[in-house]
């Protein structure tokens, strides 16, 4: 159970809205913000897809979903896509693949 110390930290962080790329998963419905196509699954293509948790007034509000290139096509509405699988970034900041 939280404690009175712990709520209230969680009440003081700011929420921001963010993105993160992550594969297409089998069964996905979800369509692209930008296009309103549907982000396709396909077996033998592992494609991608940005997702954006968007915060309104520091309270979740909904999930955005995009093409890669839509989402650099609306300029990157919710910032740079953290990309968790981004082998240069992990290189370049001394962690090891």
């Amino acid at each position: 159970m939280a404690t009175k110390s712990s709520n209230k930290q969680a009440s003081n962080q700011t929420w921001q809205s963010r993105a993160v790329i992550r594969t297409v998963d089998a069964g996905n419905s979800a369509y692209c913000a930008v296009c309103d196509e549907l982000i396709k699954f396909r077996a033998r293509i592992r494609d991608e897809q940005v997702i954006c948790n968007v915060y309104k007034d520091d309270k979740w509000d909904r999930v955005e979903h995009y093409h890669p290139e839509c989402y650099q096509e609306a300029e990157l509405p919710y910032g740079e896509a953290d990309d968790p699988y981004d082998r240069e970034k992990i290189n370049t900041s001394g962690q090891s693949n």
